[in-house]
This record gives structure tokens, sequence and C-alpha cells, in this order.
């Protein structure tokens, strides 16, 4: 296998999730040479992370003509991942590129054949799977110990635009899409549940509310979770959904003990007090386990005629299962940035072994289901009805 530290990697984007990707990257010994956004945001954040070439004036293309960059990473507002995407691809570089991976299935089916033809390792960030007790979970559902799986359910709770003072890009549909805590976070859900069952959503009923029918935004460009001034703000109309009820079934999995599995989700960004509360229950013949992103550590075991169990990553039963995906011992505490780091370490060592390390991260295809599955979730909210993901 090529050494890591031999791949270069260059970011488009400077907002929120830009500094995660570089700051895991360089955790991993990965180079970061270039990076493109804004001329004055671009430059900031290169003086920031030691990032000798920068392209301003959000001139992507130039980015992706160096000579000095592998693997691209698209860390820009959603609209822009599709056209982007593209070009990387077309330019012959690998890609990570952040969720969703598109605006509508008609453009991510596009990326995903282009995808296959480049011959190029296409990843899209849903990095909830590396998690170390997600994978432990898949692998305790993979290996039957909960026996056949019954249901599934949980919530992603945020409350970071509860205040109608609130305001990020995300909140215009033009901006990130029809569908906003189903698609900025309620993709998490499913993607993670999709991963530890082994099986995809086919079936959803959906109910979407919008509380703030109206919100004020202010002048200008803002950062992800920035504080904003009440008094320099001006009303518009939300066409984004605040919270959201979603049934689900999977289907089949390859391993026989996840079969059209029924699930329940509730998404919120206004649920006062959950700051990003990523919470799943696996309910099975033989036992259940449940988790949650703001306990990262920690997976509960339920049994029926014995006493519960509570484990802990890094001793035994959550460590032999998730050793290349947790590097400290039990104790020290591992969480979001780490399963960044350890999503890129899975994406680029498939890279460097010439894809023949196991498949475990999100790919274009994995990307484009969960666009589909987002637009059958508002179809079936405008019908209430079941609706099949096409």
């Amino acid at each position: 296998m090529t050494p890591l530290h031999t791949l270069r990697a260059g970011i488009i984007g400077t907002g929120f999730i830009a500094p995660v990707h570089i700051e895991a990257l360089k955790r991993l010994g990965i180079q970061v040479t270039a990076i493109c956004g804004s001329t004055t945001n671009a430059r900031r954040c290169a003086d920031e992370w030691g990032i000798s070439e920068v392209y301003g004036d959000y001139d992507y293309e130039a980015l992706l003509a160096s000579p000095n960059v592998d693997v691209v990473h698209i860390t820009s507002p959603n609209k822009a991942h599709v056209e982007q995407s593209l070009a990387a691809l077309k330019a012959g570089k690998h890609v990570i590129c952040e969720k969703p991976l598109g605006m509508n299935a008609d453009e991510t089916a596009r990326v995903v054949a282009a995808a296959r033809r480049s011959k190029r390792v296409f990843a899209v960030n849903y990095m909830c799977r590396f998690f170390p007790a997600v994978l432990q979970m898949r692998a305790m559902v993979q290996r039957g110990d909960l026996g056949r799986i019954i249901h599934v359910q949980g919530h992603f709770f945020q409350d970071w635009l509860l205040h109608e003072t609130d305001y990020n890009w995300r909140l215009l549909a033009s901006e990130g899409g029809a569908l906003r805590a189903v698609g900025d976070i309620g993709t998490h859900w499913i993607d993670t549940v999709s991963f530890i069952l082994g099986a995809k959503a086919d079936r959803v009923f959906a109910t979407l509310e919008t509380f703030h029918k109206t919100r004020l935004r202010p002048q200008g460009e803002v950062q992800t979770f920035a504080k904003l001034d009440p008094k320099k703000m001006r009303p518009f109309k939300v066409d984004t959904e605040d919270f959201a009820s979603v049934l689900l079934r999977f289907g089949k999995s390859s391993h026989g003990h996840a079969q059209n599995v029924h699930a329940n989700a509730a998404v919120s960004q206004v649920a006062a007090g959950w700051k990003c509360s990523l919470s799943l229950g696996i309910y099975g013949t033989g036992g259940s386990v449940q988790w949650d992103l703001q306990q990262p550590n920690e997976i509960t075991v339920g049994h029926r005629d014995t006493p519960n169990q509570i484990l802990q990553r890094g001793t035994p039963g959550f460590m032999e299962d998730v050793a290349h995906f947790t590097d400290y011992p039990g104790g020290h505490a591992e969480g979001f940035s780490d399963a960044h780091k350890m999503q890129y370490r899975a994406v680029y060592e498939h890279i460097a072994s010439g894809k023949k390390t196991p498949l475990l991260f999100a790919t274009a295809a994995d990307g484009h289901h969960e666009v589909k599955l987002c637009e059958a979730i508002l179809t079936s909210h405008q019908k209430q009805q079941w609706v099949a993901v096409r």
C-alpha cells in the first residue's frame, strides 16, 4: 500500500466543516496542499493551517488543475456539490463530497455515472459510520448477536435553529435543497441505520412541519452557528422544515439477520437542549443495542432475561471488532473529530491500496440513494401515504 502521507488533498470551501476535514487529514499525516473559497476566507484559512496554494474568488477549476492535488474535498454549499464533483472527476481527482451529494436525484445520477466511468474513488461524507460504536453495532448485527432484527427507533435532535433569529443558508431551499432538517441531519440517522443493518430504506411515510413560518435573516454571508444581531435582520418566508416524523422500511440484508425491518425516526433542529443527539436503538429477538452520539463511547446492550450491559469503547466486547478505527485506550474519549479522521483513513487507504481495502464508506451510489430517499419523503408528506424509493 502506498503511504498515506504521499497523497495530497485540496479543499473546496472554508465554512464550518472545512477545518474539520483539514484537521482530520493532518492528524493522519496527509498533506493539505490547496484551498479554494472567497479570497478573504481562503487566505485566512490557508494562513491558519499552513496551506501553500490558495485559490480565491471560488476558483475551484484552478484548484482542480493543480498537479499538487490528488484528492478533492468538497465542503461547499449543497447546490455546488454536483457541479464540483463532476469537474473533479473529469480532472482525474479522487473525491470526498459533503452530504447531500446534490439537490435532486437527476443530478446525483450523473455523479454516479461519472464516478463509475472515472475509476476514481468517490466518497460521500456520511462520517457517522465511523464512530466505533456504530462499527461495533454493525458487527453485532451481522454476526447475529441480536438475533433477527425486529425494529429500529431513534432521533436526530439539534436546537441551533430554535429561535426565529437563528439563520443559516441551509434554511433556504434554493441553497440547501427542499428538505432541510431531514436532508441535513436526518439522512445521517438513516445512513447510519442502513450501515448497521446492511440494508437500504426502500419505503417511507413522513410528516414534515415548519414551526417558524417566518424568520429573520441578516445582510450578507453568515457562518454556521454564528451569533446574529436581530436589529440588523429582515423577515423572510421559510420554505424548509424545522422537524419531521419519518417511518421507514429497510429491505433485505445480505447476512440474513435484518429483513424488511421497520424503523421510526424523529428529526428536529428546534429541540431545545439537544446540541447534536443522533440516538438510535436496534431491537432484535436476542437483545438490543442503544447509542447516542452525545455519549459516543458507550453502548447499552439490552437483554430480556439477564441484566443489561453498558459496553465502553476500548474494553472487552467493544474493542476487537473496531480495532482499526479507534486509536486511544479505554477511558480516553473519541468523538466527532475522530470519526472524521477514521472516515478519511478508510477512504485514503482505499485509494492507496488500489481499492483493495473493505468498502466501508458511503459511495456516490449511497449518496444518490439518500437523495432519492429525500424525494420520496417529500412526496410522502405531500400525499400523506407510503411511498417507494424510486
